[in-house]
Protein backbone atom coordinates (compact mmCIF):
# COMPACT_ATOMS: atom_id res chain seq x y z
CA UNK A 1 0.00 0.00 0.00
CA UNK A 2 1.59 3.41 -0.97
CA UNK A 3 0.99 6.27 1.28
CA UNK A 4 0.86 9.75 0.37
CA UNK A 5 2.51 12.20 2.63
CA UNK A 6 -0.01 14.78 4.14
CA UNK A 7 0.49 18.53 4.16
CA UNK A 8 -0.25 21.36 6.62
CA UNK A 9 0.14 24.82 4.99
CA UNK A 10 -0.15 27.88 6.74
CA UNK A 11 -0.32 31.30 5.21
CA UNK A 12 2.43 33.81 6.23
CA UNK A 13 -0.10 36.58 4.78
CA UNK A 14 -4.39 36.46 4.94
CA UNK A 15 -5.63 34.07 2.49
CA UNK A 16 -7.62 34.94 -0.22
CA UNK A 17 -10.90 33.43 -1.74
CA UNK A 18 -9.37 32.56 -4.86
CA UNK A 19 -6.14 31.04 -3.02
CA UNK A 20 -8.25 28.67 -1.26
CA UNK A 21 -9.90 27.25 -4.34
CA UNK A 22 -6.78 26.61 -5.97
CA UNK A 23 -5.33 24.92 -2.92
CA UNK A 24 -9.21 22.83 -2.59
CA UNK A 25 -8.21 22.07 -6.36
CA UNK A 26 -5.35 20.58 -6.00
CA UNK A 27 -5.03 19.08 -2.66
CA UNK A 28 -4.80 15.44 -1.49
CA UNK A 29 -7.20 14.36 1.23
CA UNK A 30 -5.76 14.59 4.48
CA UNK A 31 -3.96 17.69 3.46
CA UNK A 32 -4.87 20.62 5.65
CA UNK A 33 -5.16 24.31 5.22
CA UNK A 34 -4.63 26.97 7.64
CA UNK A 35 -6.88 29.56 5.97
CA UNK A 36 -7.89 31.85 9.47
CA UNK A 37 -6.36 32.45 12.93
CA UNK A 38 -7.77 34.68 14.84
CA UNK A 39 -12.28 34.94 15.86
CA UNK A 40 -13.75 34.07 12.71
CA UNK A 41 -17.32 35.68 13.71
CA UNK A 42 -15.72 38.62 15.34
CA UNK A 43 -12.87 39.26 12.95
CA UNK A 44 -15.99 39.38 9.81
CA UNK A 45 -18.18 41.32 11.69
CA UNK A 46 -17.37 45.61 11.56
CA UNK A 47 -17.94 46.54 15.10
CA UNK A 48 -15.74 44.13 16.30
CA UNK A 49 -12.66 43.81 13.52
CA UNK A 50 -9.69 45.43 13.23
CA UNK A 51 -9.44 44.67 10.16
CA UNK A 52 -10.10 47.34 7.18
CA UNK A 53 -13.59 46.89 4.82
CA UNK A 54 -11.92 45.73 1.93
CA UNK A 55 -10.03 42.88 4.16
CA UNK A 56 -12.73 42.06 6.47
CA UNK A 57 -14.97 41.62 3.02
CA UNK A 58 -11.87 39.26 1.75
CA UNK A 59 -12.20 37.34 5.21
CA UNK A 60 -15.93 37.25 4.98
CA UNK A 61 -15.95 35.74 1.11
CA UNK A 62 -12.96 33.29 1.99
CA UNK A 63 -15.41 31.90 5.54
CA UNK A 64 -18.14 31.41 3.07
CA UNK A 65 -16.44 29.47 0.16
CA UNK A 66 -14.61 27.16 2.98
CA UNK A 67 -18.48 26.35 3.86
CA UNK A 68 -19.44 25.78 0.29
CA UNK A 69 -16.68 23.52 -0.26
CA UNK A 70 -17.45 21.51 2.83
CA UNK A 71 -21.36 21.47 1.46
CA UNK A 72 -19.82 20.21 -1.56
CA UNK A 73 -18.27 17.48 0.61
CA UNK A 74 -14.48 18.84 -0.77
CA UNK A 75 -13.20 19.40 2.70
CA UNK A 76 -13.89 19.34 6.25
CA UNK A 77 -13.50 22.26 8.61
CA UNK A 78 -11.95 22.01 11.93
CA UNK A 79 -10.93 24.50 14.42
CA UNK A 80 -8.14 24.40 16.77
CA UNK A 81 -7.95 26.33 20.05
CA UNK A 82 -4.75 28.91 20.24
CA UNK A 83 -6.20 30.67 23.18
CA UNK A 84 -8.55 32.93 24.75
CA UNK A 85 -10.44 33.97 21.69
CA UNK A 86 -8.18 32.88 19.56
CA UNK A 87 -8.90 30.08 16.59
CA UNK A 88 -6.85 28.27 14.14
CA UNK A 89 -9.42 27.47 11.56
CA UNK A 90 -8.57 24.72 9.28
CA UNK A 91 -9.98 23.46 5.95
CA UNK A 92 -8.84 19.32 5.69
CA UNK A 93 -9.06 17.92 2.20
CA UNK A 94 -11.60 14.75 1.38
CA UNK A 95 -11.20 12.32 -1.46
CA UNK A 96 -12.98 13.99 -4.33
CA UNK A 97 -16.17 12.63 -4.74
CA UNK A 98 -16.10 10.25 -7.37
CA UNK A 99 -19.96 10.87 -8.56
CA UNK A 100 -19.14 14.37 -9.24
CA UNK A 101 -16.38 14.17 -12.31
CA UNK A 102 -16.60 17.85 -12.86
CA UNK A 103 -13.98 19.89 -12.11
CA UNK A 104 -13.65 22.81 -9.08
CA UNK A 105 -13.94 25.64 -12.09
CA UNK A 106 -17.44 24.15 -13.34
CA UNK A 107 -19.18 23.88 -9.62
CA UNK A 108 -18.11 27.42 -9.10
CA UNK A 109 -19.30 27.97 -12.81
CA UNK A 110 -22.63 26.35 -12.12
CA UNK A 111 -22.71 28.28 -8.67
CA UNK A 112 -22.77 31.20 -10.22
CA UNK A 113 -25.20 30.73 -12.35
CA UNK A 114 -27.75 29.68 -10.11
Amino acid sequence: MQTTPITTARASRPLGEIEFCAWVAQAVPGDRLEYHRGYLVLDTYPLFSALDDKARGELARLAGRAFWAAEQGLVHLVQQRDGPDRFAYIAVARPKPKAAAASLSALLLEEQAA
